[in-house]
Parts: C-alpha cells; structure tokens; sequence
C-alpha cells in the first residue's frame, strides 16, 4: 500500500475569490494541477470537512484538508546524468544546479531535466510527489536547490517555504549601478500580452517580496546580494528589471548589452558572449526535516560569471588608473 498525503493548511485572505483548484495548486504546489482537481472531485481534499468542486471560489479562511493516497504522478523516465550533489542524507538531496538544466518536465523537455536525472539516481522519488522537487531554478540560474526524499521531508518543507522559514540567498550581476541597497514589495503574475514572461501587476498579481544589497560597484554594473522573502517565478529577474537594475545577460528582461565609455576589450567580449542571466543561487539554509536543527549550505559562484567579474574589476581599474 502507498504511504498517505495528509495536509492540512488555511485558505489566507489573499486568496479570497480565487477558484478552489487554483487556490489548492498555489497552497499545495508540490502537486500537480490535475492530480488536485482530481482529489477535489473524489472528496480527498476537503473544504472546512465539505466536498466542493474546483471552480468553486473560496472567501479566505477556510481550512484545505487534503488525505490522499501517494501513487507515481507523471510519465516522467528516469536519465542517467551527473548530479552536482552537495549533501545528502536519508531525509534531502541539495543539489548545486548548472546553468541550462532545466528543473521539471515541460514543453520541449522531456527527459532531460532535473527531475528525471533524480529519479535515476534514486529511483524511490517516484513515489515522492514532483520527484520530492519542493522549489525551482530558473533553466539558466544556477545553484543551490533542496530536493526531499520522502513525504514527511516534503510537508515539513513545503510548509517552511509557505512560513517564509527558507533563507535563499543569490548573487546577481546587474546592468546600472544603484546607489544603496532597497527592497522591492510589488506582485507579480503573468504578462497580459506574453504569456512565457512575468510582470509587475498591480491588480491580480501574486505577494512578491525581494531584498537587495550592494556588494560591489564597477563603472557601468554591480554585483548584488539578493534575498528572497517570497518565491515567485522570475521574481529577482522582474524586480530587480523594475528597479532599474535589470540582471546581465538576462534575454527576458534584461535589455540591450550595457558597455561603459571607452570599457576595455575584454570586458566588450565577456559582455557579449554572456548569453543568460548572471544569476546564481548562492547559499540556501533551512530547519532539516529529520534532525529539526538549521542547517546551511553555500555554492561557489560560476565560473562563467567569475569571469565576468574578473573582466569588471580589470575595467574598472584600467579607468581609474588609466592603463
């Protein structure tokens, strides 16, 4: 017999009016949209103890009790690939992700993602919703991402990211140079007229929170320290592009290329030649699912944005010091 899902969560008021299957997939995001709505009309996700239907609209307040039976979601293969891993135990996996993988199955990735790399190396993540996948990496950010190994690891840390309890960290590498850091609090959803990108919304968007800090000024860019209050999709990507500061290299919403006056040569073709968002996952910590004690790991920055930084410090000191 399967192991049981067994949740438990209030409706916040931020949700208020929002399809119960929507609501339920936001909530409960290590399940797939489909598999919820089925659960729903089977009467295993329960609304305050009441059997309702998926587009039924919640008010906010109301308590989502989902008791479910574990089963394999998705035909997802298994793919014999490397794994950067940094640790594991019994409870997680913490992977340190390259640029170009992406993270979870989807159109035009099949079976070469994330995902299906774990189901080979550990093959009892199929009984594991999402492969035990609880957050996700853009396809060309890189860095660190936690993976649980079992469904207890699963809620308890699906259930710290929803309390905010996960620290994720990154270094970012920007266009423009900000003065001092800032914190950027707009909501995010889809584009109204791009549906692959994400935009600022006033009205409609999602909560999304993201902390920045200088950590180095160079003629025409910064390096910046980026924390993550909330994790929306491209969220650093669209804040910091909405601040001013959009990520270097970022095909989506960075821009044209930003060259400084007279910048040097090397500088020029490292500029060019870097063909995705300087972004990378720098140090992630939270509470360990097994032992209850807060543990934290960080990832070197990339080599292809180590030097991208080398060649920012050679201009800038080539400018001051004048060759």
């Amino acid at each position: 017999m399967n192991p049981r899902i067994q949740r438990e969560i209030e409706v916040p008021a931020a949700l208020s009016g929002r399809r119960l299957d929507q609501v339920a997939a936001e909530l409960f995001p290590e399940f797939s949209r489909s598999r919820l709505q089925r659960w729903i009309r089977e009467g295993c996700l329960l609304v305050d103890g009441a059997v309702r239907i998926p587009r039924d609209a919640v008010h906010g307040g109301e308590w989502l009790r989902l008791d479910a039976e574990s089963e394999v979601e998705g035909d997802w293969r298994p793919t014999e690939m490397e794994l950067p891993v940094v640790h594991e135990d019994e409870h997680i996996i913490v992977i340190d992700k390259p640029a170009g993988l992406v993270v979870h199955p989807a159109a035009g990735h099949a079976d070469d993602t994330l995902l299906n790399g774990l189901l080979a190396a550990y093959p009892e993540l199929a009984q594991v919703p999402r492969a035990g996948i609880v957050h996700r990496l853009d396809r060309d950010t890189t860095g660190l991402l936690v993976v649980a190994r079992t469904l207890a690891a699963q809620t308890a840390l699906v259930a710290a990211l929803q309390r905010r309890d996960v620290s994720r960290e990154y270094r970012a590498v920007v266009n423009g140079v900000p003065v001092s850091g800032a914190t950027v609090d707009r909501p995010i959803g889809r584009h109204p007229r791009d549906r692959q990108r994400m935009a600022v919304l006033e009205s409609g968007g999602r909560e999304a929170v993201t902390h920045y800090r200088v950590l180095e000024r160079f003629r025409a860019h910064a390096c910046l320290a980026v924390q993550l209050e909330t994790g929306r999709t491209h969220q650093i990507r669209v804040h910091l592009s909405e601040a001013g500061f959009p990520v270097t290299g970022d095909p989506d919403y960075g821009g044209r290329v930003r060259l400084p006056k007279q910048a040097a040569p090397g500088l020029v073709d490292a500029l060019r030649a870097f063909r995705r968002q300087a972004l990378h996952a720098f140090r992630l910590s939270f509470v360990h699912p097994g032992s209850g004690e807060t543990i934290g790991f960080e990832a070197p920055v990339p080599e292809d944005m180590q030097c991208l930084l080398a060649e920012l410090r050679a201009d800038r000191e080539e400018f001051l010091h004048g060759g």
